[in-house]
This record gives structure tokens, C-alpha cells and sequence, in this order.
């Protein structure tokens, strides 16, 4: 049995990819730059090493030092949410900025996403346009669908639903769920698409079964009202409720409606309240009013 389990191992050293492992970290330790980002990904997935967050993003900043441009990028995404290091969003955006300027798109599209949300900098939509335009012009597909949805809503740029169709149905094919709900909104809108809301509400459904939140908000959306998929309150109140807890304040107050009038869930006046509270507690003000009601 011990002869067995020491083959094992054996054959396990000798796997590809735990060669390729020894191969990254030899390479990163003497000096490559490249090596250090590539080790720090299988660092962060935990793939054929132990996971370790915080060495990765050590790594990525080494590797976006010495001109490894995804480097920045990376290092700005686990600066952005503190993973694996201290949550800093001014300097997540200058790794963001760097990491874009030096070709590294996804970096181009991260940055967009501050101007747009107006986190950590003022809120700009053009220049959050023109980010996404250079994202999606080189083929990063998550800029395209983000392009999209400022097309849609006549945001940075001048509302134009046939570009808006054009950018998220490249995207959504591209497989990024974010395209596919901003697609499936033109579908169910019937605008610069034909107004389908089956496929609306499929298309809502894949891109939160990829934990796409936009798109599970959207899927409770049509469920509520039995848009395109047989009427379900009960999910509804599901899907608001997880939504409602990551602060989402239209779903705290549609949720808070569901328990007034008792579809899908208990009626509770009291519970209508504190979601209420909660929704404004999120920044819907019309929510504000009704959770001091009595």
C-alpha cells in the first residue's frame, strides 16, 4: 500500500502541470517578468498549487512593475475588492490606468466602470465611452458590452439602439453575461431588435445562472410578471431578496411590495417596512417614506 502511495506521488510530480508550476516559479524567482504574472494566476485559481490571494497580488504588482501591462490590470481588480491585499480604490484606478495604457484592455474596461459608477472618481460618462470604445475596438468583449448598454441609454454618447443591438449581440454571443442582459433589455423593449421577451427572459436566465446580478434582478423582473416565462412570485421573491441583500435598492422595494400583498410570500405590513428601510437605506429615496409608515 505504501509502494502504491509513493507511485502516486511520483506520477503526480511528474504531471504536466505540475512542471509547468516548478517551471513558472524558477523563472519568476529568477527575474522574468512575464513568469511571475503567469505563476500569480495559477496562484489565484489554485490551480496545481496551493490558492494563496495575498502572494498573487504580490506577484501581479511585481510582474506590473517590470512592464507586464495585465499585470496592472490584475493587480487593480485585487486592489479594487481587496482580495489578497489592503482595498484601496485610488490606486486600483492607477492600475487600472496603467495597465490600459499599455495595452492591457481589460484594464481599459475596469477603469471605464469607475468613471461610469463614479467610484473612487468623478463620475465622467464620456470618458467612460471612450474607455469601452478602446476595450471593445481591440476585441475585449466585456468594453463591447458595456459600450452597448451607454448606447442604450443615450449615456457618454448619443443614444443609438442599432449600435447598442450591434456591441451586445457581439458580447452576448461572445458568451459575457453582462451583453446578454443588456440584450435581452432591448429584446424585451423591442428596440433595435425585435421584441421577443421568451428570448429576453432566457437570455436573463443563463446570465444569472453565470452569477450575473443584473441579470438575476432583470429574470425576477419577468417572473413577477409572467413576461416570456410562466409567472412564478415566488422566485421572484427569491431572486429579490439575494439581490436585496447585496444592496440593491429596487429590490428591496419590490420585495417590500411582494409582502404587501402577500405574492409569493407571507403578507406582512412590518416586512414591507423594513425592506422599505433597507431600499432606502440603498438610495431610493421613494422607499424613504414608506419605511417610516405606520
Amino acid at each position: 500500500m505504501l509502494a502504491l502511495f509513493l507511485a502516486v506521488l511520483a506520477l503526480a510530480g511528474c504531471a504536466p502541470g505540475n512542471k509547468d508550476i516548478k517551471r513558472l516559479r524558477a523563472s519568476c524567482e529568477s527575474g522574468n517578468a512575464q513568469a511571475c504574472h503567469d505563476f500569480a494566476e495559477k496562484l489565484r485559481k489554485g490551480e496545481y498549487v496551493l490558492k494563496d490571494d495575498t502572494r498573487a497580488a504580490g506577484l501581479f504588482e511585481r510582474a506590473c512593475g517590470t512592464g507586464v501591462a495585465e499585470g496592472c490590470a490584475k493587480f487593480g481588480f485585487m486592489l479594487q475588492r481587496g482580495i489578497g491585499t489592503k482595498r484601496d480604490s485610488a490606486r486600483a484606478l492607477e492600475m487600472f490606468r496603467q495597465g490600459c495604457d499599455r495595452g492591457a484592455l481589460d484594464g481599459c474596461t475596469r477603469q471605464g466602470a469607475l468613471y461610469q459608477d463614479g467610484k473612487g472618481v468623478a463620475r465622467d460618462l464620456a470618458r467612460a465611452a471612450a474607455l469601452y470604445t478602446r476595450a471593445c475596438d481591440g476585441g475585449e468583449m466585456t468594453g463591447c458590452a458595456r459600450l452597448g448598454g451607454l448606447y442604450a441609454s443615450g449615456e457618454g454618447v448619443a443614444r443609438n439602439f442599432s449600435l447598442a443591438a450591434a456591441h451586445l449581440t457581439t458580447s452576448c454571443d461572445a458568451k459575457v453575461p453582462l451583453g446578454c442582459v443588456g440584450l435581452g433589455r432591448l429584446h424585451i423593449a423591442g428596440t433595435g431588435v425585435t421584441r421577443n421577451d421568451s428570448i429576453a427572459a432566457a437570455m436573463f436566465e443563463a446570465s444569472c445562472t453565470k452569477e450575473e446580478n443584473a441579470g438575476c434582478f432583470d429574470l425576477a423582473i419577468v417572473a413577477e410578471a409572467g413576461q416570456g416565462i410562466p409567472q412564478n412570485f415566488e422566485r421572484a421573491a427569491e431572486l429579490y431578496r439575494e439581490a436585496c441583500e447585496d444592496r440593491h435598492g429596487e429590490a428591496c422595494a419590490r420585495l417590500a411590495a411582494l409582502h404587501e400583498k402577500g405574492a409569493g410570500v407571507y403578507r406582512s405590513p412590518r416586512a414591507a417596512k423594513e425592506y422599505h428601510r433597507q431600499a432606502c437605506d440603498a438610495g431610493l429615496s421613494e422607499s424613504c417614506l414608506k419605511s417610516k409608515g405606520s
